[in-house]
């Protein structure tokens, strides 16, 4: 099925990537876990699996049950999201190409034999050895750049700086527990204002901004994990669109895949 793509993970960088390649013609299947915790929700086809559907830019993502829901979701138009962690989707559909944009700094599982054609973003993966290219998800010069040999760069675990703030701008879970918000994306908040709570711990901005990111209420988090992020800009609508760096990222995905299935199928 050589117009398929299985973006496996619908976060917001998965999600820049899937939104460019089905501007592009591609047919779009992204997997995800049962409980998502994503933290740009409103910027990710992943919210499907939270609320059933979910629209990024004009374009919308729909929770997909089976197959058949699949290719419903196709012949309307849109992208489904498959709950499907392990890809035993491939037992049905044989795609041109996988994509891991888990973002886990590791190879989740993906090899060159599951595809025509396979990539990593980020860290975690090596081109030419389990998949055939990588692209680059650090911020600087070489974001978004396709690696046909190699690693990206290894994860320091610092974010980006946004307006000189970068550790400052993450907002994560004090201690262990279930999450209740008591803000929502999109909104302005002061530092040291209370964005949420955790069992009964509060979890406080460290700066003023927005709240561009934070992870779905009533979820069970590991206390350290990242749960929300401000944007220290104030634009309201960043919170809802695809980042620059997921622009990037998805343009070096649609490179790799064309140059390779060119270079291997001439078409």
């Amino acid at each position: 099925m050589d117009d398929i793509i299985i973006v496996k993970g619908a976060g917001d960088i998965a999600t820049g990537i899937a939104h460019r390649l089905h501007r592009c013609g591609f047919r779009l299947l992204l997997t995800e876990i049962e409980k998502p915790t994503v933290v740009r929700r409103f910027a990710s086809f992943a919210n499907a699996v939270l609320k059933g559907e979910a629209e990024v830019e004009g374009v919308r993502a729909v929770k997909a049950e089976c197959i058949e829901d699949i290719y419903e979701i196709w012949n309307n138009g849109h992208i489904p999201v498959l709950c499907d962690s392990e890809l035993k989707i491939l037992e049905h559909i044989k795609p041109l190409a996988i994509v891991d944009a888990v973002l886990a700094k590791r190879n989740t599982g993906i090899h060159k034999g599951m595809a025509q054609v396979t990539i990593g973003a980020g860290p975690g993966f090596e081109a030419g050895v389990d998949v055939d290219a990588v692209v680059e998800t650090k911020r600087g010069h070489d974001l978004g750049k396709v690696i046909y040999k190699g690693t990206a760069c290894t994860d320091t675990g610092i974010p980006g700086s946004v307006m000189g703030y970068s550790q400052e701008r993450l907002l994560r879970a004090p201690i262990a527990g279930i999450t209740r918000n008591i803000r929502e994306i999109g909104d302005a908040v002061k530092q040291g204002e209370v964005v949420a709570f955790v069992a009964d711990e509060p979890v406080k901005s460290n700066i003023d901004g927005v709240i561009r990111g934070l992870i779905a209420d009533n979820t069970y988090v590991q206390r350290g994990l990242k749960i929300g992020d401000i944007d220290p800009r104030g634009i309201r609508e960043y919170c809802f669109t695809i980042s620059d760096k997921s622009r990037s990222v998805a343009g070096g995905v649609l490179e790799a895949i064309l140059t390779l299935r060119k270079e291997k199928y001439g078409g």
